[in-house]
């Protein structure tokens, strides 16, 4: 009698054979499909969804099988692009109808439905790729972490320039002592999400025929449609949607010191912000993290600073940098025993006293291209570098910056086994959402 398996079944034995064996079974052509090859299906394809989905079919390894958007116009014009994908409005739809046919997919939503999304994927067996930050809570990520470990699915974070010759020039310097142990690193980001009165809009405007506003809302509260408020951009300032800008660019910008030092959960963190408000991220914080010391940093903890909402710190606090040096608007400076490392997000780095370093060598670093690693290791072929054992935990650190804002001037201890606080309950309300009623999610 003749077995039948699913083509998505059958690519998950090819890969698992490929890490027992790595000889051809992963380059064999996928006899399931005419095409040969990954079927593939986006969530969320306007914007950043529309890029994401470009870059991944670039690999040309890839088929486009299915797209699902909740604006119509947005997803006929994908639709375009792409004849022949089957297109849904509803992602829970999609996944249950298409299970057997979809390989892997992206997910390029609004923050509060990454998990959702991706959740679902994964219990599937589908491979994800999912912007970030990797979810809208800490728990989200913790529990997204463990899902993929156990499924063996192939997954990346979108943060694309993890992959870039700048960040991966700065790991390598840190990784090789170029500047000694690190003694502490701070970060920042000139971007501001916040709205000016930090109230939610009064009224409300009719829903566009195109927009399926429950399905925009999905796990988040209910709450009335006003037209250029939320959707498609403005929900990175709302608490119930987004992450302000730390959640935007927190990910990315942590990454090479995470990458370089091995950085592990955080001990404490602490918060100056703007303002507190239930509704939307204050114009800036300042927030102050201990990590455990790794092999890299000098001493048994060292220090972070986190700053967003155009704060950065003054040049002073490096001693290697002249007191007038203009930092980059974004980025980091991470501070060591025998010299400074200044990265600029999306800049090459640039190691600091100048005449002690004008002579240090650069690596010589082979290209890199962040979504056809994906799709390769989709294909069985090597593991991510922005895969979800790595993106989980920089994204719960992240994270824990939009729980400590809440709490100006608390200094909140984190036990990162038991994924609370030790010593505020208060503050442990945050760690986790609870859905809308029809939105729950297996495993979330």
């Amino acid at each position: 009698m003749a077995v039948q398996i699913s083509r998505r079944t059958f690519i998950n034995r090819v890969a698992a054979a490929g890490l027992a064996a790595p000889l051809i079974l992963p380059r064999l052509g996928f006899a399931s499909h005419a095409s040969g090859k990954l079927q593939h299906a986006a969530i969320g394809v306007g914007g950043q969804g529309a890029s994401d989905l470009e870059c991944i079919v670039s690999s040309g390894k890839v088929q486009v099988y299915a797209l699902c958007d909740i604006d119509e116009v947005t997803l006929k014009k994908a639709a375009q692009r792409y004849p022949g994908a089957r297109l849904y409005r509803d992602w829970r739809e999609m996944l249950e109808k298409e299970e057997g046919h979809i390989d892997s997919v992206n997910v390029s939503t609004p923050d509060h439905m990454h998990a959702p999304a991706a959740m679902k994927a994964i219990r599937k067996g589908m491979h994800v790729f999912c912007e970030k930050p990797l979810t809208h809570e800490v728990y989200e990520a913790r529990q997204l972490t463990l899902a993929a470990r156990k499924k063996g699915v192939a997954t990346q974070m979108g943060i694309q320039i993890h992959s870039h010759e700048f960040y991966r020039m700065a790991v390598q310097w840190l990784k090789e002592g170029a500047i000694g142990k690190v003694k502490a690193w701070h970060s920042w980001c000139a971007a501001v999400y916040t709205t000016p009165d930090k109230k939610r809009p009064a009224g409300e405007d009719p829903v566009p025929a195109r927009v399926a506003w429950d399905l925009w809302l999905g796990v988040a509260p209910k709450r009335p449609y006003k037209e250029g408020i939320y959707h498609p951009f403005k929900w990175r300032c709302w608490r119930d949607f987004g992450g302000g800008a730390t959640g935007d660019f927190g990910c990315h910008i942590f990454d090479p010191v995470f990458t370089a030092l091995n950085i592990g959960a955080p001990l404490t963190i602490s918060c100056e912000a703007e303002c507190v408000s239930e509704e939307v991220y204050p114009a800036w914080t300042i927030a102050r993290y201990e990590f455990p010391g790794t092999p890299l940093t000098a001493g048994p903890k060292i220090e972070a600073t986190w700053m967003d909402g155009e704060k950065k710190p003054p040049a002073a606090w490096s001693p290697d940098l002249p007191k007038d040096h203009e930092l980059p608007p974004s980025g980091s400076m991470i501070i060591g025993e025998e010299g400074t490392l200044i990265l600029p997000h999306v800049g090459p780095p640039h190691l600091y006293p100048v005449e002690k370093f004008k002579d240090y060598p650069k690596p010589q670093l082979e290209p890199k291209d962040h979504y056809h690693e994906f799709v390769e290791a989709a294909l069985g072929n090597g593991k991510p570098g922005a895969n979800f054992d790595f993106a989980g935990p920089l994204t719960e650190a992240v994270l824990l910056a939009n729980v400590a804002n809440r709490f100006p001037g608390k200094k909140l201890e984190w036990n990162a086994e038991k994924l609370k606080f030790s010593n505020s309950q208060e503050a442990n309300e945050y760690i986790r959402r609870r859905y809308r009623r029809g939105w729950h999610v297996r495993g979330l």
